[in-house]
Parts: C-alpha cells; sequence; structure tokens
C-alpha cells in the first residue's frame, strides 16, 4: 500500500492562490532531492561510475533540472530544444544522452556541438551522422530485443515498437562504427515504460550485460557504458506498491559479478534514464471546482482541463485526488470529474469515490510531476497552466507562469490576414 496524503492543507492553498490563481502544477524539490539521493546512494557501488540521465521529457522544467543536476543527475534528450534548454543551466558534453529517433540532421549537428553521448536509433543513422555532422569519439547503440523480452501496456511490445537496432544490426552497427573511427562505446534499451515489477529491471541489466559480453567476445570491441534505459513506475493507485530501488540495485550487483567481471568488461560504467519515478510522486495538479451538475451522473467540473493532464482521457491513467479540508470526510458520493474541452474524456477520473464537493472547493491531483504539464496541448484555446516549487524551506516559487491569449496568438501572422482585408 501507498500513502496519497494531501501535500496541502486548505490554508495553504488558500494562500498560495492569493499570488497565483488555480489551476497550476505544484512541485515539492526537497522530496524530488530525497528520491535522487537514493537512487545514487543505492549504485554507488558500481565500479566505472553511475549516473541517472533524467528524462528531459518527463519534466522540461529549468529549475527543476538544476536541482537534479545539484543532486549528481545528467539529463536524457530527445530535441534540439532539450538540448538547448540543459545547455541554458550549464549541462553539456558527457551529462548528456541525446537518444532520438526519426533524427533530423540539425538535432544531430546540435548533438555534437554540445558534446552529448549520442545514441544511435537504427543502422543507418550511422551513414547519416557522418554525413551531416561527423562521426564522435563516442557512440551508442540502442538495441530492440525484439521477441526476445515482452513490453507493457504503455510502450507497447518490443516488436511492434519503433526504437532500435535488431540483434543482429547491433553486431552489424558496431563493426561499421569501428571502422569509421569510433573508439569509446555504449550500449542502451530501453522496454519498459511505468513498471513496478523490481525484477523486470534485474533482467533487462542481464540481457545487456550478456549482449556487451557478446560483443567483446565476437568484436574485441569493449563496452565502457551501459545504458538500462528508464522506466521505473510509480504507485499511482494507493493498493500499488513502489519499485523497491535497493532490491534492483542488489540484483543487478550481482549480475555485474557474474557476467561482467567475468567478462572482462570490469570497470564497466552504468546509466539509467528514469524520469517519472524521480519526479512524479512530487508534483500535483492544483484546481479549483467551477461548476456541480446532476444528470445521469454526478459531475464536478473543475478550472483545469485534460490540456493540463492528458493521461487519464489518453491513456484511461488513474491519478489520486484529494481534496483539501474534507480528508477526513467520508468518500460517500461518487463523481465523474471533469474540464471544460469540448471532448467526453475530459476526465480526470469517472465514478470515484469522494467526499461530498461543494462549488469553491480545491480538488488536488496526485502524481502529476512528470508527464503532466509536458504533455500539455492548446487545443479548444486552452492555455497551460503555471509551474510553481515549493523549496525546501517552506517558501512557494513560480517557476513557470501560466500561459496567456498573447502567447496563444504569439505564432499567428496576422498581417497576412489584414494584407488579404
Amino acid at each position: 500500500m501507498t500513502e496519497k496524503p494531501c501535500p496541502l492543507s486548505r490554508p495553504e492553498v488558500d494562500g498560495i492562490v492569493e499570488r497565483f490563481p488555480t489551476p497550476f502544477h505544484f512541485y515539492e524539490e526537497e522530496r524530488i532531492r530525497e528520491t535522487a539521493r537514493r537512487f545514487s546512494n543505492a549504485f554507488a557501488w558500481v565500479p566505472g561510475g553511475y549516473r541517472n540521465y533524467f528524462a528531459v521529457k518527463a519534466l522540461p522544467n529549468p529549475h527543476v533540472m538544476r536541482v537534479l543536476h545539484e543532486e549528481g543527475m545528467g539529463f536524457d534528450c530527445s530535441s534540439l530544444p532539450e538540448l538547448l534548454l540543459c545547455e541554458q543551466i550549464g549541462v553539456t558534453r558527457e551529462e548528456l544522452f541525446f537518444t532520438s529517433n526519426d533524427t533530423p540532421a540539425e538535432e544531430f549537428r546540435e548533438a555534437r556541438r554540445v558534446g552529448a553521448r549520442i545514441n544511435l536509433d537504427d543502422i543507418s543513422h550511422i551513414p547519416f551522422l557522418e554525413r551531416v555532422a561527423g562521426i564522435p569519439e563516442f557512440a551508442c547503440i540502442r538495441y530492440n530485443p525484439g521477441p526476445l523480452r515482452e513490453g507493457n501496456a504503455i510502450i507497447g511490445s518490443p516488436e511492434e515498437a519503433k526504437y532500435g537496432f535488431t540483434r543482429d544490426q547491433v553486431i552489424d552497427g558496431y563493426r561499421l562504427l569501428q571502422r569509421k573511427g569510433v573508439r569509446r562505446f555504449g550500449l542502451h534499451t530501453m522496454v519498459a515504460s511505468n513498471e513496478l515489477n523490481p525484477d523486470y529491471f534485474i533482467e533487462t541489466a542481464r540481457m545487456v550485460f550478456e549482449l556487451a559480453a557478446e560483443i567483446h567476445e565476437r568484436l574485441g570491441i569493449r563496452i565502457e557504458l551501459v545504458n538500462l534505459g528508464g522506466g521505473i513506475g510509480i504507485p499511482y493507485r494507493p493498493d500499488q506498491d513502489p519499485a523497491d530501488i535497493e532490491y534492483v540495485s542488489n540484483g543487478i550487483r550481482k549480475l555485474y559479478g557474474d557476467i561482467v567481471v567475468q567478462g572482462e568488461l570490469d570497470p564497466l560504467a552504468i546509466a539509467m534514464e528514469n524520469g517519472r519515478c524521480i519526479t512524479g510522486p512530487h508534483g500535483y495538479l492544483v484546481s479549483r471546482v467551477r461548476h456541480t451538475k446532476q444528470t445521469y451522473k454526478q459531475f464536478v467540473g473543475l478550472d483545469a482541463t485534460m490540456a493540463d493532464l492528458m493521461r487519464p482521457g489518453m491513456y484511461g491513467a488513474y491519478h489520486h485526488i484529494s481534496v483539501p479540508g474534507k480528508e477526513h470526510l467520508p468518500l460517500d458520493e461518487e463523481y465523474d470529474v471533469t474540464g471544460s474541452l469540448c471532448e467526453n474524456n475530459d476526465k480526470f477520473a469517472i465514478d470515484r469515490k469522494l467526499p461530498k464537493i461543494e462549488v469553491g472547493d480545491y480538488v488536488v491531483i496526485h502524481d502529476t510531476g512528470a508527464h503532466g504539464h509536458a504533455m500539455g496541448f492548446n487545443y479548444n484555446g486552452k492555455l497551460r497552466a503555471a509551474e510553481l516549487l515549493r523549496r525546501p524551506d517552506g517558501s512557494v516559487h513560480r517557476i513557470r507562469r501560466a500561459e496567456t491569449v498573447e502567447d496563444y496568438f504569439a505564432t499567428l501572422d496576422f498581417t497576412q490576414l489584414d494584407a488579404e482585408g
């Protein structure tokens, strides 16, 4: 079981709203730091060094990213703007992984310019990279195990995934990279997302360690870094248990001795690219009840919409809900909790048991610290919410303002409209 306490009391929300109106995403810096340190401590044993490259796509805010960098994390980027965002906070070179697919030339050039570790998604990208940006000293290959591994509901079956090299292509790819002058090599995989079974990640390490040993035996190439990907999930539901990070670490440590040391690959650096489990549980979408409605069901209408949190509408994902000031009341009413988007899947919860809700109540939606604000959009002309960060001293700071109508219009060319008129 996972405790889901409301992070804010009703008076605390009232005080914040005097400065920053709802809706907003709210993050807790101290808890983010604690989680980052837990990962670092769990893998401190790795002889070649350990680093988690936080997946920027999960929470691309420089204030949170700086906190994570202070705790020793690097960043996994998949686009030019993400690379530039990292550069803005002073993170370059081997603290960056660039993991992309269907990659345009300008993004490879940018990754080379900032010195990021380039993770290749397809064997055809090797000559393409050479032509548009040049071959780096270090290169990494993304392995897709196909039928050798099962994926999960979010990332899907590896055979159906658009990512990565087949096993035969991995061998051919390293051989080609070696001929083109690469002298330092990495190996990467990513086969699950939001997975809570800790044994899954241990078995992923076994698969990658064994492949690294095979590459060494067949090609004489010594892999210096393996990136085990991310995908460690979080318990969105109170009846779920979190993945035991120390258990995962201990399992990987045993395999390191059995495979890496025995295969003469020691010392080997280990990387991961977790995002969701680092910040996800430490973020919340705070909204106010705008309307209630009773027809064939009871509805609670919020001032937030699916544009602020896409996961429930997109995946049918569960997010826990608290009502500040009513935490101890019985959950004796059943509601659909909705936004105002003109789409019927604009629902944060369906048939959810909650205390009696009234107009003006606040609703706190849990576990939005990853793939929350980042997946926002402007359909229906909806404007994305602000982001707030509570510092360890208890002070609350705005780290991204809410969008305005002027922002929404900023990319439109009204001069052409005037000319046509």
